[in-house]
């Protein structure tokens, strides 16, 4: 490390600690009957003094660089100590180490890392108000689901094994479980999003933002919970078509990054079909804000049951479509499109976009990858008639049946 980036490190320690200490010093913890450790002198000298250990460390004086960090989280813990007597709180000092943790990855180089610690360890301190008051409106039973949410994540997914085990393509445990965890995040996302933006809109950003990563999963999740909570069926309906939507501009988006020339054979393809979701999607929208929309709480905001037998409905479609495939076997891109596309449509356009760069046939990859969408559009009708509740299959299989329709006619006139 040249002398420059060591300095630049050393400045970027003591900035950081000065953003903390400003916030201290203004906050009232520095000064007064209950003052704290420090403000913004103290601050910004800790986290100098920290640059300067991590740049020490990288000049290999490790021992001088470990005196100065333990002199410092002494001095610290000591104003810990002294300001406990009369007060308790351990923020400021906590923010402290922080500080003094961030000063020394700024030294050793990682100057994005440490800038993004202090930063977040700001807003924490800013928005202490804010947090206090959201901890606040968290009830018994969105605590537990969010406790159980992280041991599905944290603890069960990393101790399955990832497969495939048994014939048909065998089961992929690890992947079954992350289908469960989308689908039950997603519930508590859209759970949560009701209690933000209420009944009617709280389901439709969620729609939206899960239509990033699995329209069809969305759809399904919905769904299910339409039948359940009937009440919500128009905002569940819009959410759905929200997910459905953001499909197309997904799927343009990946193919863009991985191979342009597909993408520009598939935008033809995407315009009537994306242009009929926008257009359902803002009607069904103004019209939800304008109704008013009764409020329903859900009993159990992760819904991990249904999520379960929807994850078992999955292999079931897995093992169906593996059987589809080695009937056909390779004979046809379109086919393979098709199978593809009932399953993972990010793995078609993939599968599709990797195919066009070796044979040079873009036109023919965004017909198979056109397909795909028409078949998976198919499924999701069905899903959404089959699995929800009557209001709701009105709306989202219409919508869906007359996007799936567009998509159809343009890949029939489109050549």
């Amino acid at each position: 490390m040249t002398d420059v980036s060591g300095l630049l490190g050393i400045v970027v320690a003591a900035l950081g600690g000065a953003a903390v200490g400003v916030e201290r010093q203004r906050s009232g913890h520095a000064s007064g009957r209950l003052q704290r450790f420090g403000g913004i002198r103290t601050f910004t000298l800790l986290g100098g003094v920290a640059g300067l250990a991590g740049w020490l460390a990288t000049q290999q004086f490790s021992t001088l660089a470990s005196i100065l960090v333990a002199g410092a989280v002494a001095l610290v813990v000591a104003g810990y100590v002294a300001a406990s007597r009369q007060d308790v709180d351990g923020t400021t000092e906590a923010a402290a180490l922080v500080v003094v943790g961030a000063g020394v990855v700024a030294g050793l180089g990682w100057l994005a890392l440490a800038s993004g610690i202090v930063a977040i360890c700001t807003l924490l301190l800013t928005e202490k108000s804010r947090l206090h008051t959201l901890v606040k409106r968290i009830d018994d039973e969105e605590l537990r689901a969010a406790a159980r949410f992280g041991v599905m994540a944290i603890v069960i997914l990393p101790l399955l094994p990832e497969g495939p085990i048994g014939a048909l393509g065998g089961i992929r445990p690890r992947q079954l479980w992350m289908l469960v965890l989308f689908f039950t995040g997603l519930s508590f996302c859209g759970y949560l999003a009701r209690r933000l933006f209420g009944a009617a809109q709280g389901y439709a950003v969620a729609g939206l933002l899960g239509g990033v990563v699995s329209s069809t999963n969305v759809a399904l999740t919905f769904a299910r919970l339409s039948r359940q909570e009937r009440i919500l069926s128009p905002a569940l309906a819009v959410g759905t078509i929200g997910a459905c939507t953001m499909l197309f501009p997904r799927v343009l988006l990946a193919a863009c990054v991985l191979n342009r020339s597909v993408a520009r054979a598939l935008l033809p393809y995407f315009i009537a079909p994306f242009l009929i979701g926008l257009a359902m999607l803002a009607w069904q929208w103004k019209k939800g804000a304008r109704a008013e929309t009764r409020s329903a709480s859900s009993s159990n905001p992760l819904q991990l049951l249904p999520a379960l037998q929807m994850a078992v409905l999955f292999q079931a479609v897995l093992f169906i479509v593996d059987g589809v495939h080695r009937y056909f076997g390779e004979a046809g891109v379109r086919v393979s499109g098709a199978v593809l596309g009932l399953t993972d449509v990010d793995a078609l356009t993939i599968s599709m976009t990797q195919m066009a760069d070796v044979s040079g046939t873009a036109v023919l990859a965004a017909q198979a990858i056109v397909i795909g969408i028409l078949a998976n559009g198919v499924m999701k009708t069905l899903l959404t008639t089959a699995f929800g509740a009557p209001q709701f299959s009105r709306v989202t299989g219409g919508v869906l049946a007359a996007m799936a329709l567009a998509t159809a006619v343009s890949l029939a006139v489109i050549r």
